[in-house]
């Protein structure tokens, strides 16, 4: 799924990334608004995965999102 998109129906996603990564607070949706490298930098940072493992997962999740 494309970052417009994503940003796009972010208000309509926040939940369901929510749901994926419980760990994440509020603070970090409400910042991220979309920003699909940002949420990337912040599972990096919570969940101790390298770059390529944090994008990967936010890549996946866009696409359970078609």
């Amino acid at each position: 799924m494309n970052n417009d998109i994503i940003a796009g129906k972010w208000l309509q996603l926040k939940g369901k990334a929510q749901a994926k990564w419980g760990d994440l607070t509020d603070d970090v949706f409400d910042v991220a608004a979309g920003d699909s490298k940002y949420l990337a930098g912040k599972l990096q940072e919570r969940y101790g995965w390298d770059r390529d493992r944090a994008e990967r997962e936010v890549d996946e999740f866009g696409k359970t999102l078609d």
